[in-house]
């Protein structure tokens, strides 16, 4: 290695740590580190260089801009990286038996000579580092993490895989790092794992693309940072998913656990990912309400989406039966009932409704056009399109449709209900009526997100059908413009006749239509889509997600024990039942989280109501005992941890009365979960009610907290 002098100390180590034989040792890691902010500091200038040209340059048009601006987002996302990052961009090293040090980092790094200072996590040059195990030690000599804070280094720890490198390490203590990393305080983000994940949760970040993963274990095992992690990595090794394959969704159970987890894959060098909740996918979802009563709830998660609307769609493609006769000025033409069932069952099954509606009228115009012989084709269809009665009378048989007000007819309309849902019976089909027909609940989302695809856009369709008439409308302009100039041209050479080539004729039509509509963004299809909290959907909410990847390529995490409403059978089972083939389950079943001081009080109030419950086990003691009280001591509690720890955020579960602070939040059993904090107090447990629900609320609330929880119960204040 060269001899590099440093810019400055990148280690801050505690006081016990400062000796001459650890600085003898972190000599090498000194000199490296300088060379990584060197050369740092060089890519971000060249990026940044990088940057400005492609902006300044010129655009172009149809798959060139399109690779321009995707290799700017590339370059802006490595750059935000860099930015974000010095030498804390290293997560450790791996020493192979008989070899050098190999520094790993959050994205690959060389030096201007080419020189590799850090290889990318992901990069299978960097499993050993991360799969490595005293049964199993890869290959390697020894490990070292780092833990950075502020940019430099305050601990390091050395594990020893050979009886030559425990001579020459720091630690032993092959859990140090890990635990240390464990105990750190909480903040209002998930921080990303890779300088402490462990040796079966790596095996699972590397997995495959292929097929229906379920990652599933208990509270506090890493699901979550797990299947991000793995996402990161996905996109890293398959580069298909991106590259036409349409990228990666994660799906979330709520916003705030959307901001809690959204800064975790930056961190890992990713920021093409899609990230929403399931009301994120329909427009109606942001002000959708509950259903409050479950019975309505259940019918409308038994239905199939796409069958309901689809039925409900075909009652509103239905031929004319009687024949119509119109007089042109080329002729009579005549079109009845085998010509209209004609040119409706010419439909392409797989298009849209509303778009499906534009071939068919043109279909209808082409049997039309068929019976005027000589007559000019551009003015007779023309002529066609604008006669009110073939206009009527094809509207009312295939009219534009509103995918909304379809499944609003369906709560408001008992025939046409049970037309669309023949299996419901007639208690159930009045049981789903109600005043307001588009009073949106969540239980409606899978509805109207099936007739959104199953119909489409009525306003792109208008918007479409706009632009197009500008666009005819001038090149009719354009044309009679040519004709003119080309008749009155007298010149030798009829130069005007270059006016009727296509070249010309395309300068010529650029007119100033309206823009064509924008697509949604959530639509798909993706190449892969992660799936949190998953074992709160329906089968119809599933159904959802199924349709937006095709491969049927997912990361499904999720706890049977932790589904509010129940979850008797398996994964598989579950999965198969909406379509979805060749699943596999990984299963995490260490508590990394959750001290075993409160997992010895969670775990009897789930198996009270759920035997079979995957409880995890924990693998560390803080020493402090649950707290027990009452509902007046809430206050006291935070007022005391607040005041003896500096960092750190607290949580109070099933208050609505508590008004959150900067360090203490106010949420409900349900939009607690996925969360962590130091500090749970979990307010009249007692009131979250009985049965499987009750039992997952008190467990899930209880195991949020990674140090100090507080079950306070007693009267009303």
């Amino acid at each position: 290695m060269p001899d590099i002098r440093p810019i400055a100390d990148p280690f801050d180590l505690p006081v016990h740590r400062r000796t001459a034989r650890i600085d003898a040792l972190v000599d090498a890691d000194r000199a490296h580190f300088t060379e990584i902010a060197r050369s740092l500091d060089a890519q971000r200038a060249e990026l940044t260089t990088r940057i400005a040209e492609l902006r300044r340059s010129p655009g172009g048009a149809g798959e060139q801009a399109m690779e321009r601006d995707l290799e700017i987002r590339r370059l802006s996302g490595r750059l935000r990286l860099l930015q974000r990052y010095g030498a804390d961009l290293c997560l450790g090293r791996m020493t192979p038996v008989g070899g050098e040090p190999v520094y790993l980092g959050r994205v690959g790094l060389s030096a201007a000579d080419g020189r590799r200072l850090l290889i990318d996590w992901r990069a299978p040059a960097a499993e050993p580092y991360f799969a490595a195990t005293h049964a199993d030690p890869r290959g390697l000599a020894a490990r070292r993490r780092y833990r950075w804070t502020g940019g430099r280094v305050t601990d390091f720890w050395d594990e020893a895989f050979t009886d030559e490198a425990r001579r020459d390490t720091a630690a032993l203590d092959d859990q140090s790092a890990f635990i240390a990393g464990l105990s750190a305080s909480r903040s209002p983000r998930m921080r990303d794992v890779l300088s402490t994940i462990q040796a079966d949760q790596h095996a699972i970040v590397r997995d495959g693309s292929r097929g229906a993963l379920v990652i599933d274990g208990g509270p506090g095992t890493g699901k979550t940072v797990v299947a991000l992690h793995r996402a990161a990595h996905l996109l890293y090794a398959e580069p298909h998913l991106t590259r036409g394959g349409g990228g990666l969704l994660f799906v979330g159970p709520h916003a705030a656990y959307l901001a809690y987890v959204d800064d975790v894959l930056p961190n890992l060098g990713e920021t093409s990912v899609r990230m929403c909740t399931l009301r994120d996918l329909v427009p109606e979802g942001a002000d959708a309400g509950d259903e409050n009563d479950r019975r309505v709830a259940a019918l409308k998660e038994d239905l199939d989406p796409v069958a309901v609307v689809d039925r409900a769609v075909r009652y509103h493609e239905q031929p004319p039966a009687r024949p119509l006769q119109l007089d042109t000025p080329w002729g009579d033409a005549w079109i009845d009932a085998a010509d209209w069932a004609e040119a409706f069952d010419a439909a392409d099954p797989d298009a849209p409704h509303n778009e499906a509606r534009d071939a068919v009228w043109q279909g209808v115009l082409d049997i039309l056009l068929d019976q005027l012989g000589e007559a000019p084709v551009p003015a007779a269809r023309r002529w066609l399109a604008r006669d009110e009665d073939l206009a009527r009378t094809f509207a009312r048989a295939w009219p534009l449709l509103d995918p909304r007000g379809v499944v609003a007819d369906l709560w408001s309309s008992p025939a046409y209900l049970r037309l669309s849902a023949p299996r419901l019976d007639a208690a159930a089909v009045e049981l789903l009526q109600r005043d307001d027909a588009r009073a949106w609940t969540v239980a409606d989302l899978p509805l109207l997100d099936a007739a959104r695809q199953r119909i489409g856009d009525p306003d792109a369709v208008r918007q479409r059908h706009r632009r197009e008439a500008v666009i005819a409308a001038a090149q009719d302009q354009v044309s009679h413009v040519v004709d003119h100039l080309v008749e009155s041209d007298d010149s030798e050479m009829q130069v005007m006749s270059i006016l009727r080539g296509q070249d010309a004729r395309n300068v010529l039509q650029d007119v100033d239509a309206p823009p064509p509509p924008t697509p949604d963004a959530l639509a798909g299809p993706f190449g892969h889509i992660v799936v949190d909290e998953a074992q709160e959907l329906t089968d119809a909410q599933w159904r959802m997600l199924a349709r937006r990847c095709p491969s049927g390529s997912l990361t499904i995490v999720g706890d049977r024990a932790q589904a509010r409403h129940g979850f008797t059978e398996s994964w598989a089972e579950r999965l198969r039942r909406v379509g979805l083939r060749d699943v596999r389950v990984a299963s995490l079943t260490v508590n990394y989280r959750t001290p075993s001081e409160i997992m010895a009080e969670a775990a009897p109030v789930i198996r009270a109501a759920i035997p079979d419950a995957n409880v995890p086990t924990s693998v560390r003691s803080i020493g402090v005992p649950v707290e027990h009280g009452s509902v007046a001591e809430r206050d006291a509690i935070l007022e005391r941890w607040l005041a003896a720890h500096a960092e750190g955020i607290a949580c109070v579960i099933g208050d609505d009365a508590f008004a959150a602070t900067d360090r203490v939040r106010s949420l409900s059993p349900v939009t607690a979960k996925g969360l962590e904090f130091d500090l749970v107090v979990l307010v009249a447990p007692e009131r979250f009610g009985d049965g499987v629900e009750g039992a997952v609320d008190r467990y899930v609330a209880m195991t949020r907290a990674t140090g100090r929880l507080a079950v306070l119960s007693g009267a009303e204040r």
